[in-house]
């Protein structure tokens, strides 16, 4: 199968290890910086390689199977829907889009020239993610009352200064659409994905060197009765965690580790034999971003091989985005926003925080 990424920046590596594991032929990369492709090209040994600055004319010459779009968050809409009128699957990184908007109009034409894609919300594969689900799946939570998700992590502002797009309403985002919303997503994921309200507040602190936030914190209530709080931030002075918890009338479970890749707490009314191997669950990975990549791209593999809907489809990127610009929102009205979002369907991020 024919492969081809666009955006050789910070998460690329990720994206390369998981083309090399499931043995897919890299025919191509593309950045405005041909310099970052060919650096990947050498880390990696890769060759018979071509590289471009123009993401059209690669998918015109090589004609790959499928593509990863991992350039700036700004551009996902703008590329995805080029792939999805040109009827190229494709792998985009989170989040799908800046705005709504744009992400329907990612959805409609997936849908309209049957074109596989998914989002990268990659940790839904951590082996500790994995293992909570099933235990949700398998109702050994019974009625869950509510949950949590903790992501604290540092950056500083070498890292926004280092690309001119981070930090930017029009491009970013703050750090709970860049950094938290692989957190929020799984959040999100264990306690219904069906939202009946948000309430948010934001603030940035110590990070003047952008126009988003570097700490949020928001309450979430679900269509299930569920409540959960969210906290996000990139002002710690390290990075610290990111935990998960849920709390059910037969269960809690703690998820830990830097990207919830490790159990800390697993306490059922319904002790299973194999409760204490999946307490000593502990993922180790090289990076933030995990292992989880290498899974995702075995399943979309298979979907474009049997034409069928991948496990992480793009209706869960714009569920995620739909969460965050909810807490942007009530921010800056300082009121509950209430779903579904009909009133600002069509305003991205600079749309909601103009005066």
């Amino acid at each position: 199968m024919k492969y081809a990424l666009i955006g050789c920046g910070r998460v690329s590596k990720n994206h390369i290890k998981a083309a090399k594991l499931n043995n897919l032929e890299i025919v191509a990369l593309c950045d405005i910086i041909p310099e970052k492709a060919q650096k990947l090209i050498d880390e990696f040994s890769l060759s018979n390689v071509n590289i471009f600055t123009d993401y059209k004319k690669m998918i015109s010459e090589m004609n790959p199977d499928f593509v990863a779009i991992a350039t700036d968050s700004g551009l996902h809409a703008e590329i995805a829907i080029y792939c999805a009128e040109n009827k190229i699957n494709f792998i985009v990184e989170k989040p799908i889009a800046m705005s709504i908007k744009d992400a329907d109009k990612i959805i409609e034409i997936v849908e309209k020239n049957n074109v596989i894609a998914c989002v990268s919300h990659q940790n839904r594969f951590n082996i500790a993610v994995q293992h909570l689900h099933k235990a949700i799946e398998t109702d050994r939570f019974g009625k869950i009352s509510h949950g949590s998700i903790n992501i604290r992590w540092h950056r500083g502002d070498e890292y926004y200064t280092a690309e001119n797009w981070r930090g930017k309403w029009a491009s970013d985002g703050g750090t709970l659409m860049n950094q938290c919303i692989h957190g929020i997503d799984l959040l999100s994921w264990m306690l219904g994905e069906e939202v009946e309200e948000v309430y948010g507040m934001t603030n940035n602190v110590f990070h003047k060197c952008i126009e988003g936030e570097d700490i949020g914190v928001a309450v979430i209530r679900f269509k299930n009765g569920a409540v959960a709080t969210v906290e996000g931030t990139v002002n710690c002075f390290e990075d610290f965690e990111q935990t998960l918890t849920v709390f059910g009338e037969k269960g809690t479970v703690r998820l830990g580790g830097h990207y919830a890749n490790k159990v800390d707490t697993w306490r059922f009314s319904d002790n299973l034999p194999e409760d204490d191997e999946t307490l000593a669950v502990d993922e180790k990975a090289k990076n933030v971003y995990g292992n989880g990549h290498t899974s995702l791209y075995t399943d979309f593999i298979d979907a474009i091989r049997n034409k069928r809907k991948p496990y992480v489809d793009l209706y869960v990127g714009k569920r995620v985005i739909e969460i965050v610009l909810a807490i942007y929102k009530s921010q800056k009205t300082g009121l509950p926003v209430k779903f579904p979002l009909k009133e600002f369907a069509s305003v991205d991020m600079q749309g909601i925080f103009d005066k």
